[in-house]
């Protein structure tokens, strides 16, 4: 059966974050974390869920996008298109009209991951395997065949993507045995959310110690004042011992990222997270090079447009830490390229997630990535936020802050059909509560 695309529809689902200060940092003070969820239909009854994530208003647009590339999917064959990825991807990314719109960034890139993942969703369906295992199992040449290395080339050709995933076959089956057995190393941003009173910030560090977290992450930028207590708060309540990272969300300038940081230095943070604008490359570069002698790296991604920015990142020596993101890039094949050029500048990769879905996704990420192309664990983690996991069919499960491994066939993208009829924008009865007070 070709498993052919009848039917897409996507779908504006919002969970009023906002109102307990979830989610809260620097720049994005009341997000309602929120999706553009896609469903794809065939004619076998087989269907693919996918989704991107978004902070509330302007999911809408998102829909709109989505809507707008629907044209491009429906009437293909799933065969059609995995057999030709790099193609279908280009078909997407390269429509001679909706190009314009980006090309490959902004909305319609958050339109091309929903709809992608679905597509991912529907393949590991098919196949009856969790996605990371999907990826696992492929060949090399049939991993590297699903990447588009236009742009990317003079830093990774298709030859070395190869030989990196070739080279990686060495310990491949006792790495995922590992993973099977103890899960992939998690961190945790759910206890310091910038809206937090002290009191729930140390009563929620004291729960994640008791539950054996030992990566702690905490946002900063708003007054450098409250950083240096709050900091100071976290690091008393965590020890010596345990890793504190720090995230500003692009909230200053390149000198004074470089100033705040270095009175936070006291602290001995692993990283600064995305110092400043998530464009501006050279300005992260100035930043790592000033940070380096305090033992402070900078670390970003989770807003990074695409493979050509992680690229110049890289060129540029202006990450200590690669934030992949499964819904802001162009979904599984870009972050496969991002992955291979990071192993190949010795980078390591720690994925952004929290959200709505992201942690369901990205796990399934960078489990492919230790098995199949970096074989370290060394430095590396993942975050975890624990928001909304409820509303999944195949929710990410942590047990001793690691991620265990998912086992239920597809990207973990689907979400329980009873959630998206409550929280789907304006519909939705608690929308309707909500829009009414």
């Amino acid at each position: 059966m070709l498993q052919k695309i009848t039917n897409l529809t996507v779908r504006d689902v919002r969970f009023p974050t906002s109102l307990e200060q979830h989610g809260s940092d620097a720049m994005h003070t009341d997000p309602d974390y929120s999706a553009a969820y896609v469903v794809l239909d065939t004619d076998s009854g087989l269907k693919g869920f996918g989704l991107t994530f978004t902070l509330g208003k302007g999911t809408e647009i998102v829909v709109r996008a989505v809507q707008a590339l629907a044209g491009l999917v429906v009437g293909k064959s799933l065969q059609d298109i995995v057999s030709n990825f790099r193609d279908f991807y280009r078909l997407l990314t390269s429509d001679g009209q909706m190009r314009w719109l980006g090309p490959e960034k902004g909305v319609i890139h958050l339109a091309t991951a929903a709809v992608l993942n679905a597509v991912w969703d529907l393949w590991a369906r098919l196949e009856g395997k969790p996605l990371w295992k999907l990826l696992v199992d492929m060949d090399p040449k049939q991993v590297v065949s699903c990447i588009d290395f236009r742009y990317i080339t003079d830093v990774l050709t298709e030859e070395e993507a190869l030989g990196i995933l070739v080279n990686a076959k060495e310990g491949k089956q006792q790495r995922e045995d590992l993973m099977m057995s103890q899960g992939y190393p998690a961190y945790t941003t759910s206890c310091a959310w910038l809206g937090y009173s002290d009191h729930q910030l140390k009563q929620l560090c004291a729960d994640a110690l008791q539950n054996g977290w030992t990566r702690f992450k905490v946002k900063v930028g708003a007054d450098l004042k409250d950083d240096i207590r709050r900091c100071r708060l976290i690091r008393q309540m965590i020890g010596p011992s345990n890793t504190l990272m720090i995230d500003a969300n692009q909230r200053w300038d390149v000198a004074e990222a470089i100033s705040w940081v270095t009175r936070l230095a006291e602290v001995k943070p692993l990283w600064i997270e995305e110092p400043t604008s998530p464009d501006d490359i050279l300005g992260h570069a100035a930043i790592s090079k000033a940070l380096a002698p305090l033992g402070i790296g900078v670390a970003s991604g989770e807003q990074c447009h695409n493979r050509v920015m992680f690229k110049q990142f890289l060129q540029a020596s202006a990450l200590q830490f690669v934030q992949i993101d499964s819904c802001r890039l162009g979904s599984v094949n870009e972050n496969l390229a991002v992955l291979l050029m990071a192993h190949k500048f010795k980078v390591p990769v720690c994925p952004h997630a929290g959200g709505v879905g992201l942690c369901e996704l990205v796990q399934h990420l960078i489990l492919f990535d230790y098995i199949c192309v970096s074989a370290d664990l060394s430095g590396r983690m993942c975050e975890y936020v624990d928001h909304l996991h409820e509303h999944f069919t195949s929710p990410a499960v942590i047990q001793n802050a690691h991620y265990l491994t998912p086992k239920d066939p597809g990207y973990s993208c689907e979400m329980l059909e009873s959630s998206v009829k409550r929280y789907e924008y304006p519909e939705g009865d608690v929308w309707k509560l909500q829009l009414n007070k």
